[in-house]
């Protein structure tokens, strides 16, 4: 029986346009002064459940967690702020503020669909220690101008909304839950259980008639406190003034009880159901990780899988590297081998892409081969070449073939390529 992949993973065959995507993200922060990190795939499990939640759908149901020898409960990281900011608190970090950015895949045990998968990559990205509303603006327009200028994609909106405060958010949840008491025989089964357990997900339920209700509910940004409702009036006008065009949407709440404040997402109809391919905002994580004190912080993660299906449809406008010309060494016999080996190595050593046929086999059959695999050139080595220190080049494109001696090869492919 043949093995199949575990559902929800996926094969990545021809990393090209992933390797691209990752480079130019880090090249893009870079000029924001960003520093790459990374943290491990394994975390304490208990790390997720006080960061994130424990009604969370990430906590309660998605996590892969399993048990030690020892009797410890790790698990496969579903996601990475709370581990980037376990790094700065257990690093010590003083740095203020802190702005890293990491990539690597995430773990979801979730139903798979398009644009979903159990295991996922993301690029994660955080500004830790900062707490100005000027800093949401610019980290906005950082990652509008790498999806519009870098990318060159076209087809998104950026979602906004405001959460306020804790004292905001519980004044809103109580006329949240009286406007939903009136209406519960009309949600579906999961909002009347988020409706008392983590009320404000309600909002990201999918069903369209729990969203056709919610359109006539309290919104958040009705129940600001005089700071948060500055703050939330700066954060509109300054993105209008760095030329972000934002839609406001009330019913944005994330899916992570760690974000308040700023809330945003990136998304594009072309990706379907699944529509969301970059998303972050405010949050304050720190003391429930142990600190003493918090460290307000901002952060977002691009979903690499949705990012590529964007990309794709643009890739021809995109400067994507080739991969580099190969070419094959065909020693003609076992005498030739050894030849073939140091010869291939000569060119590998001054930066070219060699590879050498040793399994054997005819002219005809190896030259085929050659072909295939897309071979630029063709340097055969058989006895005649061996004794006279010479190589026969043929050039797969022109068809053009030349004798020349061994140490004459480097120079001539590589003005053939």
């Amino acid at each position: 029986m043949l093995f199949s992949r575990v559902r929800g993973t996926q094969d990545w065959l021809d990393l090209r346009l992933y390797n691209f995507l990752v480079e130019q993200a880090g090249k893009h922060l870079q000029r924001y002064n960003f520093s790459q990190i990374q943290t491990p795939i394994l975390e304490q499990t208990n790390l997720f459940v006080r960061s994130l939640g424990q009604e969370t759908d990430v906590v309660t149901k998605e996590m892969y967690v399993f048990e030690t020898s020892s009797g410890e409960s790790i698990c496969l990281r579903p996601e990475a702020t709370a581990g980037t900011m376990r790094a700065f608190l257990e690093n010590h970090i003083e740095k203020k503020p802190w702005k890293v950015w990491c990539y690597g895949p995430m773990f979801r045990h979730e139903r798979p669909q398009k644009g979903r998968w159990r295991q996922f990559e993301q690029i994660n990205i955080e500004v830790i220690n900062d707490d100005s509303i000027q800093q949401d603006a610019y980290f906005i327009k950082m990652l509008d101008a790498f999806f519009k200028d870098k990318l060159f994609l076209e087809n998104y909106v950026i979602k906004l909304n405001f959460l306020g405060c804790p004292d905001d958010r519980n004044n809103h949840k109580k006329s949240l839950k009286a406007y939903l008491d009136t209406v519960a025989d009309t949600i579906c089964d999961t909002c009347r259980v988020r409706k008392e357990k983590n009320i404000l997900r309600v909002f990201d339920c999918k069903n369209e008639s729990c969203q056709e209700v919610y359109r006539d509910a309290p919104k958040l940004t009705d129940y600001l406190c005089v700071d948060c409702g500055v703050e939330w009036a700066q954060l509109q006008a300054l993105l209008q003034v760095l030329s972000v065009s934002v839609v406001l949407d009330p019913s944005l709440v994330r899916g992570l009880d760690y974000y308040n404040k700023t809330v945003f997402e990136f998304s594009s109809r072309d990706l379907g159901a699944q529509d969301a391919f970059c998303g972050g905002g405010r949050y304050d994580l720190s003391e429930q990780l142990g600190a003493k004190k918090e460290h307000p912080s901002i952060g977002a993660a691009m979903g690499v899988g949705r990012l590529l299906m964007l990309v794709s449809s643009v890739q021809d406008r995109l400067p994507v590297p080739h991969e580099p010309a190969v070419h094959v060494l065909i020693p003609m016999g076992d005498d030739q081998q050894p030849l073939a080996l140091l010869l291939a190595d000569v060119m590998q050593t001054n930066g070219l892409c060699v590879d050498v046929l040793l399994e054997g086999g005819s002219m005809k059959s190896m030259m085929r081969k050659a072909n295939k695999m897309g071979a630029s050139h063709v340097l055969i080595i058989g006895e005649a070449e061996q004794r006279d220190g010479t190589v026969s080049v043929k050039n797969m494109i022109t068809g053009d073939s030349v004798v020349l001696k061994q140490g004459e090869v480097v120079s001539y492919v590589r003005k053939g390529s």
